[in-house]
Order: C-alpha cells, then sequence, then structure tokens
C-alpha cells in the first residue's frame, strides 16, 4: 500500500471530474467533516450527515438515488493515516467551498489538494496549505506561466522554502508534459510538509462517508 500523494497525478485517480481532498493534523475525520459543511458558498447552513461506510463507488450510486444525480449533491469519504485526518469529495464540489483558511483555525493543519479535471478551461491542479486561518503556502501544480504561475504565494518564508524545493526538483520546467510536472510537484509537496493519504483505502476500500446536507 502506498501513502503517496503522487498517485493523484493519474487521470481519474479517484472518480470522474477530478479530486479534492482535503487533509487536516489536528481534527477527527469527523471535526474536519464538519469544518468543511461549514465551509460551502450556499445560502443555506449545511451539516455533514453520516450515511455508513461506503467505497467511492457505492456513495455515488447512494447519491444518485438521494438527489437523482450525483453531481446535485456533494459527499464525503473519511479517513485517518499517520497523524493526518482526510476528506474525499464525491459529486458536484467544483467551485462550491469557499475559503479554507477558517477550517484551520485553533491551531489545526489544513492542506488542500484539488484538480477540477473535467473543467473545459482547463484549470490547473491547485495545492494550499494553512494554519490558524492564514495561507502559509499554495501555488498552481501545473506551474504553468499561462495560468499566471507566480511562485508560491503565502507566509514569506514558508513558501520561499518551498519554491526553493521546487527548483531543486528542476521545476517549472518547459519541457516536461503538465502530468509529470504535477506528479514532481505532489512529490515535493508531500515531503515538504509529510504529507500521507492511502491510495489502496481511498480507491477500492471503504471508509465512513457523509453527505453534506442543509441543516
Amino acid at each position: 500500500m502506498t501513502n503517496q500523494t503522487t498517485w493523484l497525478a493519474t487521470p481519474r485517480c479517484i472518480s470522474f471530474g477530478g479530486y479534492h481532498v482535503v487533509l487536516a493534523r489536528g481534527l477527527s475525520p469527523e471535526e474536519l467533516a464538519d469544518r468543511l459543511a461549514a465551509a460551502l458558498l450556499y445560502d443555506t447552513k449545511h451539516i455533514a450527515v453520516p450515511v455508513g461506510e461506503h467505497t467511492g463507488e457505492s456513495l455515488l450510486e447512494l447519491m444518485d438515488d438521494t438527489y437523482g444525480d450525483s453531481f446535485d449533491g456533494i459527499g464525503l469519504r473519511l479517513g485517518r493515516t499517520s497523524n493526518w485526518s482526510y476528506a474525499v469529495a464525491y459529486g458536484g464540489w467544483p467551485g462550491e467551498f469557499g475559503p479554507l483558511a477558517p477550517v484551520s483555525r485553533g491551531g489545526a493543519h489544513v492542506c488542500l489538494l484539488e484538480y477540477e479535471e473535467e473543467n473545459g478551461k482547463p484549470v490547473p491542479p491547485q495545492f494550499a496549505y494553512f494554519r490558524e486561518g492564514r495561507l502559509l503556502s499554495g501555488c498552481n501544480l501545473h506551474l504553468d506561466a499561462s495560468w499566471g504561475y507566480q511562485g508560491v504565494d503565502g507566509d514569506p518564508g514558508t513558501a520561499a522554502r518551498l519554491e526553493e524545493s521546487l527548483t531543486a526538483a528542476g521545476l517549472p520546467d518547459p519541457e516536461r508534459t503538465r502530468r509529470e510536472v504535477h506528479r514532481i510537484a505532489l512529490g515535493v509537496v508531500e515531503e515538504f510538509f509529510g504529507l500521507s493519504l492511502p491510495k489502496e483505502q481511498i480507491v477500492t476500500g471503504t471508509l465512513p462517508a457523509v453527505l453534506l446536507e442543509p441543516a
């Protein structure tokens, strides 16, 4: 079993549409789900409603049955690996979450890994790391100047050190494919922050799941 994050660069690594994964240190999976429900950009307050243990496929089937189309709702599968809790989003998550800085309140470490793979623009994969309600570092994982890549944003010290790590890995490199840059950049971020994400458990295993529903 691999606990790396670089497997996220594989096409349709989790489900159709790309991936939206949030990792947190200092929060339980349930606390993370509650905070993500509060981060939705909806007019009404939402909460995380447990729906039992699910594979990714069975959660999408449940969402189809519940909403008529899984893209009309948002579900999360939750887990823990090493000292990280994680939440993997399914359904109509693109564009529905607001800034995740508030999720990191109270000293939590929160990392966002997101890629709207089927967006026709196409939107590059994104990385952002928050602590105590502020951005420590964030960047476009294609490191592509055509999408406004200007280095790593965030806290000057942390962002500069991550930028140095990306440079040491030979990035940005216009000779490499976007997919290869995506994979290498994920590896740099993973090592820099000590991230862990279990591929087999997420892709083929069963995990506790919630639906984000109006309160």
